[in-house]
């Protein structure tokens, strides 16, 4: 492999990591100050768990929630079964490689490189795991909290107990919102990862194409418009 290969597979990987960190910044900070799908669904969030406490049956609320939490064991376990093909992809690397070479666009990088880019593969889906995983253990929390709201004419519960009840279920379920988020923007970067097995630049247009899709959908996606056009955010801010 020549030296202007592998500087421009550490380019390429380099791209990628400052691309994902910084649009999950970016996309944390502003959701401060604008409105995305993320801090609209905040908005909802909270209006849910305060119309909880005044209804007296649940049922719908544990089954929003149970539905919730398997979407997270949905792709969870989905990242499993990925983890596993790429190990086995990992083992069988020659056959693999082989099947490669015989592709007029692919580039090849030689079986060192070929083990980095399954590597970084997997990492992905590693972290795609421990996010649903984490997901779904905080929605089964938010489970509980709402089986242990206070009832509608619980007179001993103080206004100010079932705010403070609401908030936090509330903002429980934001942070399972957000994990399950950014479980789910890894798959999107998976996908620019595949793109490296073609060529470099391919993983880099493959990656800014990404972030250009996602930050669409959580700034000006039709989505958050109807979202919006349901809830004034200004005024909730």
């Amino acid at each position: 492999m020549m030296f202007s290969d592998y500087l421009f597979d550490m380019i390429a990987i380099s791209w990628f990591v400052l691309i994902w960190a910084g649009y999950s910044y970016y996309a944390d900070y502003h959701s401060q100050k604008y409105p995305t799908l993320s801090s609209t669904l905040d908005l909802y969030r909270g209006d849910w768990m305060r119309r909880v406490l005044m209804r007296e049956n649940r049922i719908a609320d544990a089954s929003v929630l149970g539905n919730l939490e398997r979407n997270g064991a949905f792709f969870a376990s989905s990242s499993l079964l990925i983890m596993a093909g790429i190990l086995t992809a990992i083992g069988y690397a020659d056959e693999a490689m082989a099947i490669f070479q015989d592709l007029p666009i692919v580039a090849n990088n030689g079986r060192t490189m070929w083990e980095l880019k399954l590597a970084t593969l997997l990492i992905v889906f590693v972290y795609s795991f421990f996010k649903f995983t984490w997901s779904m253990r905080q929605y089964n929390f938010c489970s509980v909290l709402v089986g242990s709201a206070p009832l509608v004419n619980e007179e001993k519960v103080s206004p100010a107990a079932r705010k403070a009840f609401a908030n936090s279920a509330a903002e429980l379920a934001n942070l399972a919102g957000d994990t399950f988020n950014l479980g789910l923007r890894s798959y999107y970067y998976a996908l620019a990862v595949l793109a490296w097995f073609i060529h470099p630049i391919a993983f880099i247009v493959a990656t800014t194409a990404v972030v250009v899709i996602l930050y669409q959908r959580e700034f000006y996606s039709k989505a958050l418009w109807v979202l919006r056009s349901g809830k004034s955010f200004d005024e909730e801010k």
